[in-house]
C-alpha cells in the first residue's frame, strides 16, 4: 500500500487533491499536513512515507527552503514539487535541491494520475509540456549551482538560514531552535562558507532570488 503526504496550506485544495489521488490509486493511505512544521512531524511519525507532495508557497518558508529541509531531514523519502508555478528556472532549481519530480496544480487528473503512479515507481516526472519548456530555455547556471549548494546543508543548517532571511538576529535564531548563540554563529560559518558569502546580507541577495519570492 502506497504513502503518500500532501503539504499544502491551503485546506480545501489539500481536500480536493486527496479525493483525486485517491480515486487513482486504490488503497493508497494519504495524510495531509498544511505547513512545514506539521509535514515535519507527520515524516517522524511516518517515515516510511513513499511521496510528498509539497507546495512551494507554504507561509513561513523562503522559496525552497522547505524543499532542502525536508530532503536533508528525510533523505529516505521521494519529494516532488507540486506548484502552480511552472517557469524552467524554479524547476531547475527544485530538481537540483533533490526533487524527484515537478507537477503543476493546474494538471488534469489523467496527468495527475500520470505523474504520481511514476513518482511512485521511483522515475524522475514531470509533464511532457513541462519537459519541452526546459528543452527550449537556456540554462541559468548559477542559480542552479546556488540550489545544489543549499542541498548540502545539515536540516539546522537550514533552519537557521532559513531564519535568517526573514531578518531574525542570532539571539533570536537561538532562543526559536533552542540552541546557544555561539551555535548558530559556528552553524553561519559552516553556511557562508559552503554558499560562498561574507555575511548575512549577501546570503540574502542570493536567497531573494529562489523561488516563492
Amino acid at each position: 500500500m502506497h504513502h503518500l503526504l500532501i503539504v499544502d496550506d491551503h485546506p480545501l485544495y489539500r481536500l480536493a487533491l486527496r479525493q483525486t489521488l485517491a480515486a487513482g490509486l486504490a488503497g493508497a493511505r494519504i495524510d495531509e499536513a498544511g505547513d512545514l512544521a506539521s509535514a515535519q512531524a507527520a515524516l517522524a511519525e511516518a517515515p516510511d512515507t513513499d511521496l510528498v507532495l509539497l507546495d512551494l508557497q507554504l507561509p513561513g518558508t523562503h522559496g525552497l527552503l522547505a524543499l532542502g529541509e525536508l530532503r536533508a531531514a528525510h533523505p529516505g523519502v521521494a519529494v516532488a514539487i507540486l506548484s502552480g508555478q511552472d517557469d524552467p528556472a524554479t524547476v531547475r532549481r527544485a530538481l537540483a535541491m533533490g526533487a524527484c519530480g515537478y507537477l503543476t496544480k493546474h494538471a488534469g487528473t489523467e496527468e495527475l494520475h500520470a505523474g504520481v503512479r511514476a513518482l511512485l515507481a521511483g522515475e524522475t516526472w514531470m509533464p511532457s509540456a513541462l519537459r519541452e519548456l526546459l528543452a527550449r530555455t537556456p540554462r541559468d547556471a548559477a542559480s542552479e549551482s546556488l540550489a545544489a549548494r543549499l542541498a548540502t546543508l545539515s536540516p539546522q543548517q537550514l533552519k537557521v538560514l532559513q531564519r535568517v532571511a526573514e531578518g531574525r538576529l542570532n539571539k533570536q535564531i537561538a532562543d526559536e531552535l533552542g540552541i546557544q548563540e555561539r551555535t548558530v554563529k559556528a552553524h553561519l560559518t559552516v553556511v557562508f562558507e559552503k554558499l560562498g558569502v561574507r555575511n548575512r546580507t549577501q546570503a540574502g541577495v542570493l536567497l531573494s532570488g529562489l523561488a516563492g519570492e
